[in-house]
Parts: C-alpha cells; sequence; structure tokens
C-alpha cells in the first residue's frame, strides 16, 4: 500500500509584522505576487528562529471501513528543516506504518534546503497566471493557477491563495504533477492556512486518494498549538541552561 502525500510540496508561509499593505488600485501580475510573497517570506524567516507545533493524522479508507489516527509533534529549524517526533497513534496499523509515518518521513526529507528549493511556489519551478480576486474569510485575496515546468510527484497543479495585504499563502489545491505510483489513480487535497497575530500557520488539510485495489483513501491533517521560536526565547532558553549549570 503506497500513497504519497502533497502536504511536502507546500511551504509555510507565514508573514512577518514587516509585511506592509498594497494600496495600490491595480491589480498587479502574476510575476509581481509570486515575488512579493518570496520576499515577505524571507522576512518571515529573519524574524523568527523557527516555529514548533502539533498535528493529528486522520485516515479513512471506505473500501475496508477502516481509519488510523497519529499525534506528531513538529519542530522547524530557520531554514525551514522540519523533524518529526510520532506522539501517539492507534487503529489500523498497517496504514500507519505505511502511509502515515511514511508522509512525515518524506516530508521531513523534503524540507531540508537542497531539496525543498525544488519545491517551492516560485518561477523556477512553476508558472503562474492570475484568475482573478476572492475573499477567503473575510479577506480578500489573489487567486493564481499554478503550472508545474516538470512532471514531479512532490509539485502539483492547481490554484493558491494569496493574501493582498501580507502576500501570504492562504489556500492551496490541485493534484500532482506526476502519478506517485501505478496503484494510484488520482488524489486532489486542499490546504488552508489562518493568522495569528502576524504570522501566518496551515489550519488543515484534506487530501483524497482514488487507488486501483484500495479505493477511496481520505487523510485529513489537523495543526494545532502552533507558535514561532523567536530569537527572545532562544535566548531565554541559552540562559536558563547557564543558570541551571551545576
Amino acid at each position: 500500500m503506497k500513497y504519497h502525500f502533497l502536504v511536502t510540496a507546500l511551504l509555510l508561509l507565514p508573514a512577518s509584522s514587516m509585511v506592509a499593505a498594497d494600496n495600490s488600485a491595480q491589480v498587479p501580475t502574476a510575476e509581481e505576487i509570486v515575488t512579493r510573497m518570496g520576499a515577505h517570506d524571507l522576512q518571515r524567516q529573519a524574524s523568527i528562529e523557527g516555529y514548533a507545533g502539533m498535528r493529528r493524522y486522520v485516515l479513512e479508507n471506505h473500501h475496508f471501513d477502516k481509519r488510523s489516527e497519529m499525534i506528531v509533534r513538529v519542530r522547524a529549524d530557520q531554514d525551514g528543516t522540519k523533524h518529526f517526533e510520532v506522539v501517539s497513534e492507534e487503529g489500523w496499523k498497517a496504514a500507519n506504518t505505511h502511509v502515515l509515518r511514511k508522509m512525515v518521513e518524506s516530508e521531513a526529507e523534503t524540507s531540508r534546503p537542497d531539496i525543498r528549493s525544488k519545491t517551492k511556489l516560485n518561477p523556477e519551478n512553476y508558472a503562474f497566471q492570475i484568475t482573478g480576486t476572492e475573499l477567503v474569510s473575510t479577506r480578500p485575496t489573489y487567486v493564481l493557477e499554478v503550472i508545474p515546468k516538470r512532471k514531479d510527484k512532490y509539485l502539483f497543479r492547481g490554484r493558491i491563495w494569496i493574501d493582498v495585504q501580507d502576500y501570504a499563502l492562504v489556500r492551496a489545491e490541485g493534484s500532482p504533477a506526476k502519478s506517485p505510483s501505478f496503484w494510484t489513480k488520482s488524489t486532489h487535497f486542499v490546504q488552508i492556512y489562518y493568522k495569528s497575530g502576524p504570522l501566518w500557520f496551515p489550519r488543515s488539510t484534506q487530501s483524497v486518494t482514488e487507488a486501483r485495489i484500495f479505493g477511496t483513501t481520505d487523510v485529513g491533517i489537523e495543526y494545532f498549538d502552533y507558535t514561532p521560536v523567536t530569537h527572545s526565547s532562544v535566548d531565554l532558553a541559552m540562559s536558563a541552561k547557564v543558570t541551571n549549570k551545576p
């Protein structure tokens, strides 16, 4: 049983407090939007030392009427490298071992800077076309069609919603640019982000995979307790270690 999940192709793109609103009445081009999104992401990375949070993965297979669940702790370095720790798991053991844990391992591997550059939402990996504007949770966004420049299982074809003020990723949906396996007929995902203070964090991911033998499998991820690791918090932690030395 082999499923690959597209979370590894998406980036956590919280906006920093330095992000300014776009006061221009004219809608920018797709190239301008993507350039500003990348620049604001760099500002965000410079303002924090990383982030930490929790995830709840839930897998449901309709063909076998089976379910599995896993709680995972995640920590990301400033360069985006992610570290995962499985806290608990229950339900369908085969799915936990061969699907959910493989998803976590794949995301950890592709989060490394040398690999992540090949999956970023940038002109090197995608062509972008603006299709309009929409409200997402009362916030105006630019809607862009994303077209992968090569067939890669970690790239996707679909649409992204970019916040007009913060130039942060608000929503993404689509399907893999390349099927990860002969046994996978199709996969579709939707990922949602939310703003907390000046930063943006993932809220949920839903994917539906149609497989040749296993039928329809739904995977949902709930993200919670996400917090930034700031320069001040790192300094406090280092100070505490020095103070507590015998």
